[in-house]
């Protein structure tokens, strides 16, 4: 079973399934194809993180995020280039773009490495279907259209961009065909080479050159230096199960670990309970937090003081093995460099990976990342592998459908419940949520938004199950990201 945010994505995966591969093949195979098929969401100028766990396998999360820049010794000669998206009339998130925007790109070298320790198929034959589909362009669905319109100043912003993103003179829409021909021959190379095709020499030239020229810093170095890291994961519990997340210096998966522990005190886990646990996740996360988020032991510390002792996509397969995954692009920086296939992430200047402002990291530091790909556990065996997109609605999201789904839910209708998420004071709630509840929290004196209609603000949650008992597979797809489930 693979659910992925695109329907050929979640094919892609389970033909991997089908030809004999396991759920690792599927998931690196799924991921190759979302390069093309969800090319606003992610790509080889992204990073992510994978969490991988089943029989006779210590489960481990693969970081291969974003690093920040810098080894080169460039300065930067350009600010980041501020622009406001609107996701309605009435909620805008502003994020920032253009060359100094961009950090080193992790995916890869992480995809190379999950394949390397998991899998059982070459990389060639999961890359050349991906690279077909690059070149010969599949069409927009609604999903990716409406991604693409509200990102529009982004993705018109350098002639290489327009190139592929308007080449009519306008922004594709929906029904309109995206090919990425350069990608396509990325893919080939990749899948020939392995991750030095994209790591080393000419590709790396060619980015630098491109990016530095234009005032950021990403360099030769910066791609030399840069390795995946293999990282324990963290861990909480409740009703009886075990969650496994990604730990830090990612941000997100202590702060879902965090709010599931508060959650197993309280007597319920209605829209009260779970919005005075973000409440207390967002108090948590102070100067203090963004400081040490990177030191050793910091997530047992941190769960310790307060407890007293954090485009998505997934595959199980019928062993019982599961790879979760997230990759993104954040908003992508419009920085397409020509003859790589590459259009370059912009984590330097996402506000929410950035607390303590922008470009305060060493060089080579990872950046911070709500991404928070999950493994559930029950008596030991995997039972679920979820995670979500979404920028700082991760977190709320793959909580939300966490509670969902231990409370014996089926999978699609734990994806489909409505949401909330609080920030900045403000909780947002799809419609669907108990209106009851939310004028209770309002005459509480919290500030409610409530949402007309579900939108991919509140994220992209794609999810596989297997029952422990039977080993049967369930999935789903989120349908505000255009999720679909395939079977291998």
């Amino acid at each position: 079973m693979v659910a992925a945010g695109h329907p050929l994505s979640a094919e892609a995966g389970a033909r991997a399934l089908r030809e004999g591969g396991n759920a690792v093949d599927a998931a690196v195979a799924a991921c190759l194809a979302s390069f093309s098929l969800e090319s606003a969401l992610t790509g080889l100028g992204a990073g992510g993180f994978m969490i991988v766990g089943g029989p006779g396998i210590e489960t481990a999360v693969l970081d291969f995020f974003v690093a920040a820049p810098g080894r080169g010794g460039h300065d930067l000669t350009e600010e980041l280039v501020p622009v406001p998206v609107h996701f309605d009339e009435t909620t805008t998130q502003v994020f920032n773009a253009g060359a100094a925007s961009c950090g080193v790109p992790g995916t890869a070298a992480g995809l190379a490495l999950a394949l390397e320790r998991y899998g059982s198929v070459p990389m060639a034959e999961l890359a050349a279907p991906a690279a077909k589909l690059a070149r010969e362009g599949a069409p927009l669905n609604r999903q990716q259209a409406y991604v693409l319109r509200i990102l529009e100043p982004i993705y018109t912003a350098t002639p290489e961009a327009r190139a592929i993103y308007a080449p009519q003179g306008r922004i594709l829409g929906e029904g309109d065909v995206f090919r990425y021909p350069e990608l396509g021959d990325a893919l080939e190379r990749y899948g020939d080479e392995g991750a030095a095709a994209l790591c080393e020499g000419e590709v790396p030239r060619r980015v630098e050159e491109y990016i530095v020229s234009r005032g950021g810093t990403l360099s030769v170095a910066d791609f030399e230096a840069y390795e995946p890291v293999v990282r324990a994961p963290v861990g909480a519990r409740y009703a009886g199960r075990e969650l496994l997340t990604n730990p830090p210096p990612s941000a997100g998966g202590i702060l879902v670990a965090y709010s599931l522990a508060l959650l197993s005190r309280m007597e319920g886990s209605g829209p009260e309970e779970i919005t005075e646990a973000m409440a207390a996740a967002n108090d948590a996360r102070d100067e203090d937090f963004a400081v040490n988020l990177g030191q050793e032991g910091f997530a047992r510390k941190f769960l310790d003081d307060r407890l007293g002792s954090t485009t998505h996509l997934a595959a199980m397969d019928s062993d019982g093995l599961c790879a979760s995954v997230t990759c993104s692009n954040g908003t992508g920086s419009g920085m397409v460099v020509p003859g790589t296939g590459i259009h370059l992430n912009n984590m330097l200047g996402e506000e929410d990976l950035n607390p303590r402002g922008f470009h305060q990291s060493e060089p080579g530091v990872r950046i911070s990342s709500m991404m928070s790909p999950t493994l559930i556990l029950e008596e030991g065996q995997v039972r679920a592998g979820l995670g979500s997109a979404g920028s700082n609605r991760i977190r709320s999201a793959v909580l939300q459908t966490t509670l969902n789904l231990l409370a014996g839910v089926d999978p699609q209708a734990a994806v489909d419940a409505p949401r909330i998420h609080l920030e900045s004071g403000l909780l947002q709630a799809e419609p669907g949520v108990d209106p009851a509840a939310l004028d209770r929290i309002e005459a509480a004196g919290q500030r409610v938004f409530r949402w007309n209609e579900r939108n991919l603000f509140f994220g992209g949650v794609q999810i596989v199950t297997r029952d422990p008992a039977s080993g049967r597979l369930d999935g789903a797809g989120d349908p505000r990201r255009g999720g679909a489930v395939a079977y291998g």
